[in-house]
């Protein structure tokens, strides 16, 4: 593929580098101090790390605070509805794998309204990275409980305080087979930016557990993973072996914050090589026929 640069026509391996400017668009409207400044910050840094062609990147995201993510980078860009973008983003990684598609979420998008889709993302193997961006809150609806909220968390939904037990998204992942996890925070932009590193050379489907504060809604949230408030940032133990289900799951039920980096990380096919050839395969045009043939039939029978 030929590219221009000042209208230059140049090959692929002679175009300069991505740059910081090249990957900014529009300035972020976040409340001002949001740990998503932050995310936003390492993801530009990351893009312009791995210097993928910017043509081959894509900033996918549903609804939320979190989710103004493809409006501030300046990449191929999709902003969904409510909870659907995982279904969206695996039609685009299957049907598209020269694509790079890159998926930021919030923890009500993700464990929410669109939590079913993430279990079935995960056993499927889908080759997608997503950062969940938690803040433990509904901020874009000015705090109302999220499925992350703590016991005692009184929101506009819980004024008393909730009554609910969270869930807790590391184990959620593990269980539901996704085959790269790990747990990062905001306020650590060096780790955060290995771990997100790490994810995008994942083979598979990979999910960043990001803590990222809201200061407007639920202050101090995260600050027991904060050294310079007092709290510790406990890296994931150097002796523990990631391909380790059972002991990834020792690690979730540590007292939060638990620990940061990465918990479990398998090899498995994922959906693309398992079935990305299905629709280049000789059945296919004969399965399709069946397909339209049955549709057919029931649709006369309906009339």
């Amino acid at each position: 593929m030929v590219h221009t640069v000042n209208d230059t026509p140049v090959c692929a391996e002679q175009r300069p580098p991505l740059t910081r400017a090249d990957l900014k668009a529009d300035k972020p409207t976040w409340c001002p101090g949001c740990g998503d400044f932050s995310v936003l910050a390492i993801y530009q840094k990351l893009l312009e790390k791995k210097n993928l062609p910017q043509e081959s990147i894509v900033t996918l995201s549903g609804i939320g605070c979190s989710s103004r993510f493809p409006y501030f980078v300046n990449t191929h860009s999709v902003h969904f509805i409510h909870g659907r973008i995982l279904p969206f983003a695996t039609g685009l990684s299957l049907s598209r794998p020269d694509l790079h598609p890159i998926v930021f979420i919030g923890d009500g998008d993700a464990y929410s309204i669109g939590g079913n889709h993430f279990d079935h993302c995960a056993r499927k193997n889908v080759r997608l990275m997503v950062v969940v961006m938690d803040n433990q809150v509904y901020g874009l609806t000015k705090k109302q409980t999220s499925p992350t909220s703590p016991v005692g968390f009184k929101s506009k939904t819980d004024p008393w305080g909730s009554k609910v037990t969270p869930i807790n998204p590391t184990k959620k992942l593990i269980s539901s087979g996704a085959t790269f996890v790990a747990r990062t925070a905001a306020s650590n932009p060096n780790h955060m930016l290995e771990m997100m590193e790490a994810a995008l050379d994942h083979d598979g489907f990979s999910v960043v557990e990001c803590f990222s504060e809201c200061v407007q809604f639920n202050p101090g949230s995260f600050d027991a993973a904060v050294p310079r408030k007092g709290g510790a940032y406990p890296p994931v133990p150097e002796d523990h072996d990631v391909t380790n289900e059972e002991a990834a799951y020792a690690l979730t039920r540590e007292p939060f914050p638990g620990h940061f980096g990465i918990y479990f990380k398998v090899d498995r096919p994922t959906l693309n090589e398992t079935e990305g050839g299905l629709a280049e395969s000789p059945t296919s045009d004969t399965a399709l026929k069946d397909v339209r043939q049955q549709l057919e039939a029931s649709l006369r029978q309906l009339t």
